[in-house]
């Protein structure tokens, strides 16, 4: 069977990292899922982890062991080109991320901050939080 290929955003890579106990925790860590981050996400998770004063050694263990890496040129054009899919500009990045690693799912916990039909009717992409993904994978069981 092949891996589900899903983007990751950093709240959920971050909320992982705080907490062993919950489903960010266990999607990221105990399943075999095809994940994905892009380079901006990466700069807001190491922003993140200097904040929130998370161990950096399991940040790049997580990070080097399970992330692919997407790389996103010019974060104002990406603005530009994403910009009716969020309702917040400097999420776009995480649907073009999305978009570049063809991906269908997108891992957050601010759904809220995304035009949920309009990436779902344009891009064939849906947001979930890691509790209904994980909700949904158990349901296949």
């Amino acid at each position: 069977m092949n891996k589900r290929k899903i983007f990751v955003d950093s709240d959920v890579v971050l909320s992982s990292l705080i907490s062993s106990k919950g489903a960010a925790y266990f999607l990221l860590n105990e399943t075999q899922l095809d994940l994905f981050i892009s380079n901006i996400s990466l700069e807001e998770l190491r922003r993140g982890l200097e904040k929130l004063q998370l161990n950096k050694k399991d940040f790049a263990t997580l990070i080097e062991n399970k992330m692919n890496l997407v790389k996103l040129k010019d974060l104002d054009k990406v603005k530009l080109e994403f910009r009716d899919y969020v309702f917040d500009a400097d999420d776009a990045h995480i649907v073009a991320g999305a978009r570049k690693a063809k991906v269908i799912l997108v891992l957050s916990y601010n759904i809220k901050d995304f035009n949920i039909l309009k990436l779902k009717e344009d891009l064939k992409i849906v947001v979930k939080t890691p509790a209904q993904f994980l909700q949904y994978l158990r349901s296949l069981q």
